[in-house]
């Protein structure tokens, strides 16, 4: 049988199962710090809060999805080690300016054929880019 058609028999049966993501439920950073954390993400990121559960666990609302800050040690994952989330913004410079101002580790910026992003290291050493399209 042809890699072809095994995939394709594979994308098949994929595709008639309920087992599928349908969506994203939320990405998660781990800290130690979470109310500072909050902080953090809510005035000097610009996030929306969202539900929060005590000192323990926030979101924030970013699209249709939450960005979560919490410790996550007891599940195995470390403070200040979360890296890929990536927030799209409308003015990249001046968000960028934002953090220089604040002190935060922020990358120059970037700039690609298709968009521009700066790179952010948040107090516990967690990564994370704003990304800006270009029109």
């Amino acid at each position: 049988m042809g890699i072809s058609k095994q995939y394709s028999e594979i994308l098949q049966r994929f595709e008639r199962s309920d087992h599928v993501v349908k969506d994203m439920a939320f990405i998660a950073y781990s800290v130690k710090d979470v109310p500072k954390a909050i902080t953090f993400y809510r005035d000097v990121v610009g996030l929306k809060p969202g539900e929060s559960f005590g000192d323990h666990w926030a979101e924030f609302d970013v699209g249709p999805t939450a960005f979560g800050i919490g410790n996550g040690e007891s599940l195995g994952f470390e403070p200040g080690k979360s890296t890929g989330a990536a927030f799209e913004v409308d003015d990249i410079a001046g968000m960028r300016e934002r953090f220089v101002k604040h002190g935060v580790a922020v990358s120059e910026l970037h700039s690609f054929p298709n968009c521009s992003a700066v790179f952010v290291t948040d107090p516990e050493g967690n990564k994370f880019s704003l990304h800006q399209r270009k029109a």
